[in-house]
């Protein structure tokens, strides 16, 4: 059995991963100083993102740039399908729909009901896209959930038995197992992700 405190402070002691933590942290609060298509872009990505790894979805969001608010569905699902995105159809069916919320996205997110509204209106949003998607944008209290981190909270036995589904309830509960770990260790949601993101896979993405 890990310990995770143990786990966090030994990152912590590496100056040389804190300052790209640090650096990445400073990266999604210029991003949330931008423009709403640069916001819906990064909205995109994450909708990318659900059972797809983050780094070829990072290349597709690259490559793509404007032409996930530009392009026809057909343009859109062949280029993600070009690029090669597991679920290219499926995906642009989400992009296409979100498009409606531009308008009223920035203040959306400003208020505090900000990760419920994106679950109910963006579809192909659950909570761990829409927390992935607030970190990014420079909200710093919501954790990222995804398997790799649910084995490695139970290697650590912060949680007892690890869920078969992450329902909004086991959610929020583990959520708040990690806000404790937070406090002792005087670090947010988002650099815990980062932190624990680079233990279980040496890098450092978004």
């Amino acid at each position: 059995m890990r310990n995770i405190n143990f786990l966090i402070s030994e990152i912590k002691s590496n100056s040389e991963v804190m300052a790209i933590i640090e650096s990445r942290m400073k990266e999604f609060e210029n991003l949330g100083k931008s423009n709403v298509n640069e916001i819906f872009n990064e909205l995109c990505f994450c909708l990318m993102t659900a059972n797809f790894r983050a780094d070829r979805s990072i290349e597709i969001q690259s490559k793509i740039g404007n032409g996930f608010i530009s392009f026809s569905e057909d343009e859109l699902s062949l280029k993600l399908k070009e690029y090669g995105h597991r679920f290219p159809n499926t995906r642009t069916q989400y992009i296409i729909e979100a498009r409606e919320h531009i308008p009223v996205l920035l203040s959306k997110i400003k208020k505090n009901d900000r990760r419920e509204w994106l679950v109910k209106n963006v579809k192909g949003l659950g909570y761990k896209e829409a927390s992935h998607f607030l970190r990014n944008i420079g909200y710093k209290n919501y954790a990222i959930l995804d398997f790799h981190i649910i084995d490695l909270l139970n290697n650590c036995n912060i949680i007892k038995t690890r869920p078969k589904t992450l329902n909004p309830r086991i959610y929020i509960e583990i959520e708040n197992l990690l806000s404790e770990i937070c406090i002792k260790n005087k670090i947010t949601q988002s650099e815990l992700d980062l932190i624990l993101w680079y233990h279980e896979t040496g890098t450092i993405l978004k």
